[in-house]
């Protein structure tokens, strides 16, 4: 009997056949039928065993059935398509902000390994969560993002790089994530990482395997300490009190900054309770306790009110530290922000390139598109996947790429 055990897959039956349920949040399935091909077969959670065959060959056409199976990989929150990438997948980490890699000129690198999100915020700038239009996700091979940010971290030849995952969504639901922790950790330059997250997710036992993984801060994503507020700017049933709990556990075991977004109107009288609460659980022992955002309107984000002007928010900062007199605003010297060189860009604004579709994109009828090992968003693209295409290079900062479709 060939006996198949696998660390990121589970298998269970259903009345649509068996299901594959892949890295905990996604799902794909197989006929039975094509499994009765390979052999007489038996499921058994984390393992499918068959017999009157050898485990090459078993392995060999199950593999076969997965890859095809995973053409029409699905997220369990949400229903939608969703694409792995990984290191055989053809599809660069660089060129999108969507998953992989970010490089904007400092010592920060952002790291992407996955889209959607658990709850529904009603400022996201992304329009993630139960109530999302986005059209599709992706999730991304771990060992893919840490070899891939090896790579820019050596161009960085800095030691002190900062490697912050801050996912289009909710990171920690990401099921590699301890095991990422510890792969971008473990890369010569990296000084510290760091996650965005609004906490529903974490438990003190997730947190303790962060912390020996090597995690050095965490931004929680706390909008009010009132449950009424908190609960209407989440968008989607919130505990509150579970998330308290895990703020005033985080300090114990890394270092933690309370990261609320403004929203005038909103949660105005809240921001100097949470900084006052930062200060009380011991937040920021080498960054600052709270960091605030301003909420800022994006084309395709959510926006229940009109952002206010950059000054007019600072403005509104002071204005509440000199009524609580308590510290708001921060300057970059406290995140320890650094310029560094910024990956060369292949594409010039402006010059018309030819590039291959590789992929569905996630809003209206997006597609991304593959060219000198970047990736390429082109807006109202009909093209097949496959096909190759001529753009007019509309977007080159920070290396994420937008074209033009041409003909």
């Amino acid at each position: 009997m060939a006996e198949l055990i696998f660390k990121d897959l589970s298998f269970e039956k259903d009345n649509k056949g068996v299901k594959v349920n892949f890295l905990k949040l996604f799902y794909a399935y197989l006929e039975e039928s094509s499994l009765r091909k390979i052999g007489q077969f038996e499921i058994s959670k984390n393992s499918i065993s068959f017999k009157g065959v050898s485990e090459h060959n078993a392995r060999k056409k199950l593999e076969f059935l997965l890859y095809n199976s995973f053409k029409h990989l699905k997220n369990r929150l949400n229903n939608k398509k969703t694409v792995y990438i990984h290191q055989t997948s053809g599809i660069p980490l660089i060129g999108t902000n969507y998953f992989g890699l970010v490089d904007r000129g400092t010592n920060i690198i952002e790291v992407k390994p996955i889209t959607s999100c658990n709850i529904s915020c009603i400022f996201c700038s992304v329009d993630e969560g139960p109530l999302s239009r986005r059209k599709a996700d992706f999730v991304v091979e771990k060992d893919y993002l840490v070899n891939e940010l090896r790579k820019l971290a050596e161009f960085k030849a800095s030691s002190n790089i900062d490697a912050h995952i801050n996912a289009q969504g909710e990171p920690t639901l990401y099921a590699d994530m301890v095991e990422l922790v510890r792969g971008i950790m473990s890369i010569e330059g990296v000084k510290r990482s760091s996650i965005d997250t609004n906490g529903t997710l974490l438990s003190k036992q997730f947190i303790d395997e962060l912390a020996e993984a090597g995690l050095t801060r965490i931004n929680l994503s706390l909008n009010a300490l009132d449950p009424e507020k908190a609960q209407k700017l989440a968008g989607h049933p919130y505990n509150l009190n579970k998330v308290l709990d895990i703020a005033r556990y985080i300090p114990s075991k890394m270092d933690l900054i309370i990261a609320p977004v403004w929203m005038p109107g909103y949660n105005d009288g809240e921001l100097p309770k949470l900084a006052k609460f930062a200060q009380e659980i011991g937040a920021g022992k080498k960054c600052p306790p709270i960091g605030i955002q301003n909420m800022l309107n994006y084309r395709f984000g959510r926006n229940p009110v009109d952002s206010v002007p950059m000054d007019v928010f600072y403005s509104k900062m002071r204005e509440l530290e000199r009524e609580h007199g308590i510290k708001l605003v921060f300057d970059k010297s406290a995140f320890d922000v650094e310029e560094l060189p910024e990956l060369p860009k292949p594409f010039r604004k402006g010059q018309i390139i030819e590039a291959e579709i590789v992929l569905p994109g996630r809003i209206g009828d997006e597609k991304l598109a593959v060219s000198k090992d970047r990736l390429i968003s082109v807006p109202n693209c009909y093209e097949k996947e496959g096909s190759t295409v001529k753009l007019r290079v509309k977007r080159t900062k920070h290396n994420i790429f937008l074209g033009e479709m041409l003909g």
